[in-house]
């Protein structure tokens, strides 16, 4: 349905002829503020004014697939209390959606391997259901529109998520469901609950971090808003000039200064010196954010040894991030209070982007990580 707005061709003769009626009755104090560089901090100012922004907390994360295959995964736990501290309505993930997947499947010619190497295999659970992704999703909300999450309908949805391609979302659901009723049934057959065993130990933080905050909290979906539909926006005529170029524009002295830093504090979580809370709170410190701004967008925007790759990259990487925030952006809705844990990379892009909405406040994320 689309949202009832101002059409030109039909609703402009009236508004104008409204207009000009005001004229006569409107007094100067019930104008709106006369338009500054930027019309439209108009509206941020009345929604500040209003007062209920939502809040968003953006963490930026590691990609935890480094992390070793005995990482105890309590460890987290912390972090885990200090973000349920914060109570989180929405969690918003850096993966995939199913709709995009399909997407990106069905112009393979453009998008060569990409949902091959990002993209889970819902065809198992749509096989198995019968469902095509939308079907899944549909029937997915009306359960969600139910009151009760009775056994039955848990393994149903957890079913139902595998088939929409939301695997992080499926988790949350078996989580949630008694140790004695994890089992197969309601659509969800014994491979797709191997699957979800499978995907439930995965070393990623949409796992470690968004899953087990989201069972914890009671919430019934992680919701995935990464985007690699721009990716043509980067696309360049020679790749294996590209391939070469770009790793000698970010090569610097404050290249290895990072990676030096990455290294060692990547160590010393893994040995245990570092403690998981305050490790994040090293990669959302405006100093790691700084430096990687500085060692890799900032040399490939300011190359002029190689101008063409450069923007090339940037243009991919602005259009995915401007992408991402718009997906989350309709994760946020009306008011939900959102999470989104996204590579720590993004967080300055995250914050540009969000900071240009109106009905946005985004959170403290050092002083939510400190327990403030």
């Amino acid at each position: 349905m689309t949202p009832i707005g101002f059409s030109e061709g039909i609703v402009m003769p009236l508004l104008s002829a409204l207009a000009l009626a005001a004229v006569t009755v409107a007094s100067p104090q019930t104008l709106p503020p006369a338009p500054t560089a930027d019309p439209v901090s108009i509206v941020d100012a009345a929604a500040q004014t209003r007062g209920d922004r939502t809040p968003v907390l953006v963490l930026g994360s590691a990609h935890l697939s480094s992390l070793p295959k005995d990482f105890d995964r309590t460890r987290f736990d912390p972090l885990l209390d200090r973000l349920a501290k914060w109570a989180p309505e929405a969690i918003a993930v850096e993966g995939l959606s199913g709709p995009q997947c399909d997407y990106l499947r069905e112009y393979a010619f453009v998008y060569t391997d990409t949902a091959e190497t990002y993209c889970p295999d819902a065809g198992p659970a749509r096989e198995a259901l019968g469902l095509s992704g939308a079907q899944a999703e549909e029937e997915a909300l009306a359960l969600l529109d139910a009151a009760t999450r009775e056994p039955a309908t848990r393994r149903r949805l957890a079913a139902l998520f595998l088939a929409m391609g939301e695997p992080e979302s499926a988790i949350a659901q078996w989580w949630q469901l008694p140790e004695a009723e994890r089992h197969a049934g309601d659509g969800l057959t014994p491979d797709l609950v191997a699957t979800i065993e499978k995907q439930s130990g995965k070393s990623s933080e949409s796992v470690i971090i968004g899953s087990r905050l989201a069972a914890r909290l009671g919430l019934d979906r992680v919701y995935r808003v990464d985007d690699h539909t721009g990716d043509r926006a980067g696309r360049v005529a020679d790749e294996e000039a590209y391939g070469k170029e770009l790793p000698e524009i970010w090569n610097s002295p404050a290249l290895d200064e990072r990676i030096a830093r990455m290294n060692a504090e990547s160590a010393a979580l893994n040995d245990g010196s570092m403690d998981v809370v305050a490790y994040y709170r090293s990669l959302n410190s405006p100093d790691a954010q700084r430096l990687a701004m500085a060692t890799d967008f900032g040399t490939a925007a300011g190359s002029t040894r190689y101008p063409a790759t450069g923007r090339a990259y940037l243009a991919y990487w602005e259009t995915r991030n401007l992408r991402m925030v718009a997906n989350l952006r309709e994760v946020i809705g009306p008011g939900t209070r959102t999470l989104a844990i996204v590579g720590a990379s993004h967080v300055p892009y995250y914050d540009r982007y969000l900071g240009m909405t109106s009905d946005v406040a985004i959170a403290d994320t050092q002083a939510v990580l400190a327990g403030d």
